[in-house]
Order: structure tokens, then C-alpha cells, then sequence
């Protein structure tokens, strides 16, 4: 009974060491905020790029536009085909060389190149995804095809491809703990640093996954909500 006792004793130390000590806590809830920023504005950018790529696959089709669409597949290919972190080291290290750069913006602006080629191909089968019939009718209407694109496919393209965005965003969040690589103190960078003083690493790690756990089951249930309101106005 004494060997569990001591057992339990010593995990409860280990963790209250990794937490509240010189207030080890605030280094977990700055870590989330920084994540969750590098994944709000790193979200928005794929989204951005996602849509001006999508738009351009799906509507190049003539000659003259082709090269338009070719430049499209070669991000797409690109950045699909090598490894994120590798990613992030060469735009930090060949586009931002200045001292005074900020970490978090580097890590948005790389985040959300990555994440663009994917929400482009997400965005891409959501279009096609809408009948084609959709495109005539808003041009017999009267309207051009970037006012159909805007009007009519792309709000019926957006329900499609919810669920997508959403695990891309959820995806994301995960994906930031290798932003530590340019010194940017989120989640998993804070726990490595209070592991390195507490010289107990697991304890903060643990930590740490329990901290990406709790956002990523948040955002999962706030998807399901806005997925459950949009299918009652579509019934309605």
C-alpha cells in the first residue's frame, strides 16, 4: 500500500512541479493563445489562397489562361510534396532574414501557404461538387461568371466542404508544434522549456497534449454546432 501511496506521491509532485512553481501555467496558457493565433491568421491566409487557386483551376480552362492554372498545380505539387518543417526553415531563413521579424508572423504566413494548397483542392471538389446546371442558371439570370461563382456556387460549394475546413483547421493546430523550430514559444516549446528546468520532460509533455486534446475537442464540438444550425435552414 505504501509502494502506490509513494507511487501516486511521486506523479502528483512531477506535475505540480510542471505547473505551479515560479506559475509554470502561465508558460501552457501563453503557449495556447500563440497557438491559437499562428492557426486563426494561418487559416485565414490558406482560405485566401485556397479560394483565388480553386477559382483558377476551375475556371481556366482557355488557352490563354492555362499558364494561370499550371502555375496553380506546380504550389499545389510543391507544397503538398515536401515536409512542412522543411517549409517553414527555408521561408524563415531565405524570405525573413531581419532580427526584428516577428516568430508568430513567419509561422502564419508559412502555416498558411502550407494550408492553402490544401483548402484549395478541398474548395476545388466543392465546386465541383454543385451541379452544373448552377452555372447556367445563373447566367441565363443575367449574371457574369465571377457573380455566379460568387452568388450562387461557392455559398452551395461552402456546406459541402464544412467538415473539410474544419479537420484542416483542427489539422492545423496540431501541425503548429513544429513552429517551435524558430523559436516560437507555443504549447509544445513551453513544455520543453519547463521540462529542461524541472528535469522531468514527460510530466510537461503530457501536459501539453492535454492542452492540443481540450482545443481540438472544443473546436471539434463548435463545428458540430454550426454544421447541425446550417442543415436546419436548409430544412426550413
Amino acid at each position: 500500500m505504501d509502494t502506490v501511496t509513494d507511487w501516486f506521491m511521486e506523479i502528483y509532485n512531477s506535475f505540480y512541479k510542471a505547473l505551479i512553481p515560479d506559475r509554470r501555467y502561465l508558460a501552457y496558457l501563453n503557449g495556447i493563445k500563440v497557438t491559437l493565433l499562428i492557426s486563426f491568421f494561418a487559416i485565414l491566409i490558406g482560405i485566401i489562397i485556397g479560394v483565388l487557386v480553386a477559382v483558377v483551376k476551375v475556371t481556366a480552362t482557355e488557352s490563354r489562361m492555362k499558364w494561370l492554372k499550371s502555375i496553380c498545380d506546380v504550389y499545389i505539387t510543391v507544397i503538398r510534396g515536401t515536409p512542412l518543417m522543411v517549409q517553414l526553415l527555408i521561408i524563415y531563413n531565405l524570405i525573413f532574414t531581419s532580427r526584428n521579424t516577428s516568430e508568430i508572423a513567419v509561422g502564419a504566413i508559412c502555416f498558411g501557404i502550407n494550408s492553402g494548397a490544401y483548402v484549395a483542392e478541398i474548395i476545388r471538389a466543392g465546386i465541383d461538387s454543385v451541379d452544373k446546371g448552377q452555372m447556367e442558371a445563373g447566367r441565363s439570370l443575367g449574371l457574369n461568371h465571377i457573380q455566379t461563382m460568387r452568388m450562387i456556387i461557392m455559398p452551395q460549394a461552402v456546406k459541402n466542404i464544412l467538415p473539410a475546413l474544419g479537420n484542416e483547421f483542427i489539422t492545423l493546430i496540431k501541425e503548429t508544434s513544429v513552429a517551435s523550430v524558430i523559436a516560437v514559444t507555443e504549447v509544445t516549446k513551453a513544455a520543453q522549456y519547463i521540462g529542461s528546468r524541472t528535469y522531468d520532460v514527460l510530466p510537461p509533455l503530457l501536459i501539453a497534449a492535454v492542452c492540443y486534446l481540450v482545443m481540438v475537442v472544443g473546436l471539434s464540438k463548435l463545428l458540430g454546432m454550426l454544421e447541425r444550425r446550417m442543415a436546419r435552414s436548409d430544412r426550413n
